[in-house]
């Protein structure tokens, strides 16, 4: 009897087992290609693995940070990563070039870029520019073309700045402070962290409320977004919905917590040493985030329009618009290999 009772219980625990090492083969793992976890642009897709919501949702993911956008962009379209963290606006310049990229979901309502001047550039318009040294993320990123636009809208020549990656956090303050650039496009907690310690820091140009991106672009301008190839969406739905179902539900636990329930999620070495400048930045950040994950089809439309004046190319590209982005995984729970 004892004996049958012992087979028995050996018998479910390796049931238990293979079960659960059933359960764990069958969520798909992702790796995700950040253009810089530090950025308060990015909280959400950091914010969602601390979570745990990709899990919940059914997917095993793996951050990879690098120092742009168009650096991790280049790991996705080689193939290192699956999924970009990075701004949607990739996904327009690449359609004309006849590269499809889709987002899935949209987690930034505004880009949240501003052109600040360095403590002691001298600057005091955009004009100034010229023959100056400005700071992006990486070349190629989104920062480097809101540089572009901000430059062609003033009447200066883009060929006439000279461009240098400095990143997106402590590196782009450490560039600013020691004047290795007259100006840098910078995100916050950067922003504030500047503002902090310069409380006369110029800033020419600011996209970090809806206010202030209409001014500048005359519409709502989508940032921050999970995009990726869009024959890997078509290969992996299920990965695909449970990623978007992740950080709709992580932008809905943004929204319904405080700027220090936030803090006190987000990894220690992002946050930083000086917790209340960071808790500033984001106070000033939390607008930027979206509600619903979802595009606006006139703030996809906002970013061909800022494009098309400034790269030639896409002006001719006769792009649609709808190939690069869906909102159909926003709002759905996860479905497939993913649900398990």
């Amino acid at each position: 009897m004892y004996r049958l009772f012992g087979r028995l219980a050996v018998a479910g625990l390796a049931l238990v087992l293979a079960t659960g090492v059933a359960t764990a083969q069958s969520k798909p793992k992702v790796s995700i290609a950040i253009g810089g976890a530090g950025c308060l642009c990015y909280l959400p897709t950091v914010l969602a693995q601390q979570l745990g919501e990709f899990d919940k949702a059914g997917v095993t993911v793996e951050m990879i940070n690098f120092k742009g956008g168009s650096q991790a962009l280049t790991a996705v379209l080689g193939g290192s990563a699956d999924v970009v963290s990075g701004y949607f606006d990739h996904c327009v310049n690449l359609a004309a070039k006849n590269q499809a990229m889709q987002s899935i979901v949209v987690y930034d309502r505004f880009p949240g870029f501003a052109l600040v001047v360095a403590p002691k550039g001298g600057i005091t318009s955009v004009k100034d520019l010229a023959g100056k040294n400005v700071g992006v993320s990486a070349p190629g990123s989104s920062t480097h073309f809101f540089l572009n636009y901000i430059l062609r809208k003033a009447g200066v020549d883009p060929s006439s700045v000279g461009v240098i990656g400095v990143g997106l956090d402590s590196t782009a303050v450490a560039a600013m402070e020691q004047g290795k650039v007259d100006a840098a496009i910078m995100l916050d907690p950067a922003i504030t962290l500047l503002q902090g310690k310069f409380k006369d820091l110029k800033i020419l140009s600011d996209t970090r409320t809806q206010k202030d991106t209409l001014d500048v672009f005359g519409g709502e301008y989508p940032g921050g977004a999970l995009y990726t190839r869009a024959d890997w969406i078509t290969k992996n739905e299920a990965a695909a919905q449970a990623l978007a179902s992740a950080m709709v539900a992580t932008l809905g636990w943004i929204h319904s917590h405080t700027p220090e329930e936030i803090m006190a999620r987000m990894p220690q070495d992002i946050v930083g040493p000086d917790k209340a400048l960071y808790l500033a930045a984001l106070k000033n950040t939390l607008p930027m985030y979206s509600t619903t994950g979802k595009m606006d089809p006139k703030g996809a439309q906002a970013v061909l329009a800022v494009f098309s004046q400034s790269v030639p190319e896409i002006a001719k590209a006769n792009i649609d618009l709808s190939t690069t982005y869906t909102n159909r995984f926003v709002g759905k729970a996860p479905t497939g290999a993913a649900a398990k």
